[in-house]
């Protein structure tokens, strides 16, 4: 039996995305091509692969800290979970990620074939998905790196390409060709030379190899990564929460790693080297939804070629995305449009300049705008808040508190907040008395008053919190004790 450990690599911004994907909630999380997350989809594709001889541990994820309970409550809600969660003080892209996976892998002893996957990709095609993989664990359970490559429908200057071997030899007959080069990606007349050359393919971003394997490879392409990330790790913390090992790698070893991609750190060394490496054809409807032109192309279209979800109206308009999430959108006599609506920001873009959102988003971020990075309505580990309005003096939230959760005991320094229960039943902490408000209800916590809310019922809790004062940020937290381990030592 071949032991499989699922690297599932969940970070990034997905900033070509916005205005749905944000810093804090980014595109992983968003459920953009059916009821699932991209993050769900891949975390249930991978679970499918164990066989007889192929036996799937549960999920390696790699992530950053403010995404942690997005991470296990996601897997909580298709049943699932992650064995480890590793939390990185700060991105450093893809390559001290597996570094960190294949230490964490090699030290419970056992040298699993690791499947390092992005958590944003699609596939519409299971079976050969799994057909695939199978095959690349094999190869690597030999030693060898695999990565897949899809074989290019168009010139896209948006993916990197891998240049293969076209004679055939022993693995090719199995349908497992040696790589010749890496290619990051090329404008747009260089990729349709690749495509009339032949021998070139999108690279997946999926690649197969043992944990130890990797780590051979950085001793001999990158051993400063691989010296840095044994630091980092050597100084980790480590807690639990809903049977998931958050794992943190020390913040000043990490923060003196280079970022660098995989591709960069050894891939692109591996050709002609000591390290054997191959890529695998997957054609099983795969899309890394990079853009909303790539969104666009995925999803199901009427006659004019519209793409819609939503609440959405259109007329004498063609080849045109319309993503509502809040309201109607209504669009008349336009073509080869990008719409979409959310609650608090609205993109119109040229489709063909999908790729250049992150354009908008480097703007707000200079104007220092939240709307880069946070959404209006936020996710906790307890429920979620909608900031419905906001002024100077004062601001309104919609609050839920899921069953049997309670936010953290706290106060604030600049607010009072008054809170009134629209449903459920609130057991509430205010200053030295507990007590429960219900339907109706209300009570108020001035400035500096220790406090804390939690739903002891069976249904969601729901409440509308005003909160005035001199200064409203979320930063005005001062957590005395909390279920979440956000309590600073």
């Amino acid at each position: 039996m071949i032991n499989v450990t699922p690297v599932i690599l969940c970070g990034g911004s997905g900033s070509r995305l916005w205005p749905l994907s944000r810093t804090g909630f980014p595109k992983q999380f968003l459920s953009l091509t059916g009821d699932d997350s991209l993050f769900q989809q891949v975390t249930k594709r991978i679970k499918s692969l164990g066989t007889a001889e192929i036996n799937i541990a549960n999920p390696l994820v790699v992530t950053g800290e403010d995404h942690r309970f997005l991470v296990v409550e996601q897997l909580r809600e298709i049943n699932n979970r992650a064995g480890v969660a590793i939390l990185e003080p700060e991105a450093r892209n893809t390559a001290p990620a597996l570094t960190l996976a294949a230490i964490s892998s090699l030290e419970d002893g056992v040298d699993s074939v690791l499947i390092v996957i992005p958590s944003d990709q699609i596939i519409s095609n299971q079976i050969d998905y799994n057909s695939t993989l199978s095959k690349a664990i094999a190869v690597a359970n030999e030693g060898g790196i695999i990565i897949l490559g899809v074989e290019p429908e168009s010139p896209e200057a948006g993916y990197g390409y891998i240049q293969t071997k076209i004679e055939i030899g022993d693995h090719e007959e199995k349908g497992v060709h040696s790589v010749l080069r890496f290619v990051e990606k090329p404008d747009i007349l260089t990729a349709q030379k690749y495509i009339d050359q032949g021998g070139f393919f999108w690279n997946a971003g999926i690649f197969v190899l043992k944990a130890s394997t990797w780590i051979k490879a950085l001793k001999v392409f990158n051993p400063v990564i691989l010296k840095n990330c044994f630091a980092a790790w050597e100084n980790r913390t480590q807690d639990e929460y809903l049977k998931t090992f958050f794992i943190r790698p020390g913040r000043k070893e990490y923060s003196a790693i280079d970022a660098i991609s995989i591709d960069y750190a050894v891939m692109e060394h591996c050709p002609g080297s000591e390290i054997p490496m191959y890529m695998i054809p997957l054609n099983a409807g795969w899309s890394d939804l990079g853009s909303w032109d790539s969104v666009w192309s995925y999803l199901d279209k009427d006659s004019s070629g519209n793409a819609s979800i939503g609440d959405v109206i259109v007329s004498d308009t063609n080849n045109t995305l319309i993503h509502a999430s809040s309201r109607l959108v209504s669009l008349l006599g336009v073509d080869d449009l990008i719409v979409v609506e959310n609650s608090d920001a609205v993109l119109i873009a040229n489709k063909k300049k999908s790729q250049d959102v992150k354009i908008l988003v480097d703007k707000l971020k200079a104007r220092n705008r939240r709307e880069y990075a946070i959404h209006r309505k936020v996710f906790r580990p307890w429920g979620w808040f909608d900031n419905l309005e906001e002024s100077e003096k004062f601001k309104v939230k919609h609050i839920l508190v899921k069953p049997k959760s309670a936010i953290s005991l706290q106060k604030h320094e600049f607010r009072s907040e008054h809170w009134i229960v629209v449903k459920g039943i609130a057991e509430v902490t205010n200053g030295n008395k507990i007590f429960q408000i219900k339907e109706n209800e209300s009570t108020y916590i001035p400035i500096g008053q220790i406090h804390r809310l939690k739903n002891i019922g069976d249904v969601d809790l729901e409440i509308i919190e005003v909160q005035t004062g001199t200064y409203l940020g979320e930063d005005d937290i001062i957590r005395i004790e909390d279920t979440y381990g956000r309590v600073q030592a």
